[in-house]
């Protein structure tokens, strides 16, 4: 017996989102990726902190998390003779997320025409005679 969910058209799934990536769908994640992409020469951890709203111990989880994924690189190094935590995204971090927001955009896209088709419908009922 074939499996009908291969062979159906990409259409048929049009609302699937399969490029809404959870690593980076975490609103503190994409918090930080947003900052990061701001910012391509890094942050200090203290100032992504910031940026993001977060404690040490989120973004420093946080952060494993995006390292892991290869979204970001993270760098020891002494500044003004005190260690400090470089953060930067990396080209493949970079990339991903920038997918990530095209298919956002799509969302926002399908949205939009799912409420403008409603409202459509609304006025064609308002002005039908009775």
């Amino acid at each position: 017996m074939k499996n009908r969910s291969a062979t159906k058209p990409l259409r048929l799934q049009r609302f699937a989102y399969d490029g809404l990536d959870r690593v980076i769908h975490e609103r503190a994640r994409l918090g930080m990726l947003t900052s990061l992409l701001a910012h391509p020469k890094g942050l200090p951890f203290g100032e992504l902190k910031r940026l993001c709203g977060l404690t040490d111990g989120n973004l420093s989880r946080h952060l494993q998390v995006l390292q892991a994924a290869k979204f970001i690189e993270v760098s020891k190094r002494f500044a003004h003779n005190r260690p400090q935590t470089l953060c930067r995204i990396t080209a493949q971090g970079r990339k991903r997320y920038l997918d990530y927001l095209a298919v956002l955009e799509q969302v926002i896209t399908d949205a939009a025409a799912a409420v403008e088709g409603q409202s459509d419908k609304k006025r064609a009922r308002e002005l039908a005679p009775s």
